[in-house]
């Protein structure tokens, strides 16, 4: 067992794979993940189930039983991704009751076309919920302007919900007020808010990526010496954000009836650039009842060499504040980062989602003969 791992663990840090396929699973991998590298739960999204199906040989039996019922591309697809997450919930099952529910998680994502079409999310979202069927799902919503919205009604059903795509502070205080809106809903409906978990997944290394290549091109050695800066100070204020709300007297309230904090979710913390530590978006960001969802190479590389050596987030808040003083001063248009941010990532995994429904036709087509 990887005793940095553990560090980070006991700092309080849910430690969540971002990735899943069916061989993960069959093979006794995510098994052993769970048992030696202190996983406790699986992020998925449209990129990481295309490239899970256009790899192998593992989906074959259920291609060819879904071909041979004369399946379409979409019930095809919805059968083979809920699969995989029905199995992986089930093996996350111990984790989620010795965590009372907290950790055991595992995500699945609506289809990113409905990004922009608030009534079809709310509808996909209880369907994926129905199909997967067990309490320990979080259904994955992005949120974009449409989607804050669909993250309200999906809660007052008593679907959980992984929030997914935030880039800005300003984006995430609006998704907290989804929450505790869609908590107020779901009591008001007569569910029991204790039975309802979210986390809020905040982008990190893509803010770094995008602001660095804008840094690059003003060029002057102001803007150059802030490269690296801006992903883990966003990051840190979206705490501070998280912090204030939780003192407020509106979450105060849902807490006595029962309810679970929406928990920051450091997403994208695979380090993009060779220039920069491939721990950086571990290290930086310790800070007790947040979850870090690394792609298995960070995973590794935290268990070899992650330097945690305590809380690294809670009263950062004013040196992050200046470190976007300093950009917004070096000639960055901040809100623009976000927008771009926010529209390439559901552009990119409506692409994913393309190939992923590509990838099955072919596959099939391949099985009918």
């Amino acid at each position: 067992m990887s005793t940095n791992l553990a560090a980070l663990s006991q700092a309080g840090v849910s430690i969540w794979l971002d990735d899943l396929s069916r061989e993960r699973i069959t093979s006794g991998n995510l098994a052993e993940l769970i048992r030696d590298k202190h996983v406790v739960g699986v992020t998925t999204n449209p990129t990481i189930f295309a490239g899970a199906l256009s790899d192998g040989e593992a989906y074959d039996e259920q291609v060819r039983e879904l071909a041979d019922r004369g399946a379409d591309v979409h019930a095809a697809v919805r059968e083979l991704t809920t699969t995989d997450v029905r199995n992986a919930a089930d093996a996350f099952r111990d984790v989620y009751t010795a965590t009372d529910g907290v950790d055991g998680r595992v995500s699945i994502e609506v289809d990113p076309g409905l990004a922009r079409n608030t009534d079809q999310t709310v509808a996909e979202a209880a369907d994926l919920w129905k199909a997967v069927d067990r309490p320990n799902v979080l259904v994955k919503i992005p949120a974009t302007e449409e989607g804050l919205p669909a993250i309200t009604k999906t809660l007052a059903q008593g679907i959980s919900v992984n929030v997914t795509l935030i880039f800005s502070v300003e984006r995430y205080r609006a998704v907290i007020d989804a929450y505790f809106a869609g908590l107020e809903q779901a009591k008001a409906n007569g569910h029991d808010l204790s039975s309802i978990h979210s986390v809020a997944s905040f982008f990190v290394s893509r803010v770094d990526s995008e602001i660095d290549k804008r840094l690059e091109a003003i060029g002057t050695d102001e803007a150059l010496g802030l490269r690296g800066e801006a992903a883990i100070a966003n990051a840190r204020l979206a705490y501070a954000a998280y912090e204030e709300l939780l003192a407020s007297d509106r979450w105060r309230a849902l807490e006595a009836e029962g309810a679970n904090p929406q928990r920051p979710l450091w997403a994208s913390t695979g380090v993009k650039s060779p220039d920069y530590s491939d721990t950086r978006y571990v290290d930086g960001l310790v800070v007790s009842g947040t979850v870090n969802t690394m792609p298995e190479s960070t995973l590794e590389a935290a268990a070899d060499h992650a330097n945690v050596t305590g809380d690294t987030v809670s009263g950062t808040a004013e040196q992050a504040q200046a470190v976007f003083d300093k950009l917004s001063a070096a000639g960055i248009d901040i809100t623009d980062v976000f927008v771009t941010l926010e529209n390439d990532g559901v552009d990119k995994f409506d692409k994913s989602w393309s190939e992923l429904l590509e990838t099955v036709s072919g596959q099939l087509q391949k099985a009918k003969g």
